[in-house]
């Protein structure tokens, strides 16, 4: 599977458009990634490696509705997600105002630079979706939002599961 992965990659870093149209492609191939699609029944979210280079990092996600990412960013890493299955809800902050939430459907995929913060969860149940990232995720940005609308970052690992930092502010 990484080899076929791998060979419609060129070597060097992707645009967030390209990362679009590549997971766009495997999404349309589920021979690559259906059999890592998984809803342990001890519950939480999972999620697999699918392709790791120097270039871009590719993973599977699959989601419940109470799997939740918290605020984040990429670091330096440009992403794109494509929703093979069920909906994921999107957040962007909005200090001092109603966050946006953006609910992307089954067959729809979106894209980001460095610079985008969001949270993500699954929207309805057994939601899979795929990600990509470039450069190579190393390390991720993790906020907190407090009541008062200070924003807090705490740098962390990419191998770090993704969750709320204060589950009281959404």
């Amino acid at each position: 599977m990484s080899q076929q992965i791998q060979a419609r990659l060129p070597e060097r870093t992707l645009d967030r458009r390209e990362l679009c149209r590549l997971v766009d492609e495997l999404a349309a191939n589920p021979a690559e990634w259906q059999e890592k699609v998984d809803f342990p029944e001890d519950g939480g979210r999972h999620y697999a490696s699918l392709y790791r280079d120097a270039y871009v990092d590719i993973w599977l996600l699959c989601w419940r509705p109470e799997d939740d990412t918290g605020w984040h960013d990429h670091d330096i890493s440009s992403g794109a997600v494509h929703v093979v299955q069920g909906a994921l809800l999107e957040c962007n902050p909005r200090i001092g105002g109603q966050h946006l939430e953006t609910v992307v459907t089954e067959g729809q995929s979106f894209h980001f630079g460095p610079d985008h913060i969001h949270r993500l969860n699954g929207a309805v149940d057994n939601s899979v979706s795929i990600h990509a990232y470039s450069p190579p995720l190393w390390r991720l940005g993790q906020y907190s939002i407090e009541d008062t609308g200070v924003m807090r970052r705490v740098s962390v690992s990419y191998a770090d599961e993704l969750r709320p930092m204060d589950e009281a502010v959404a």
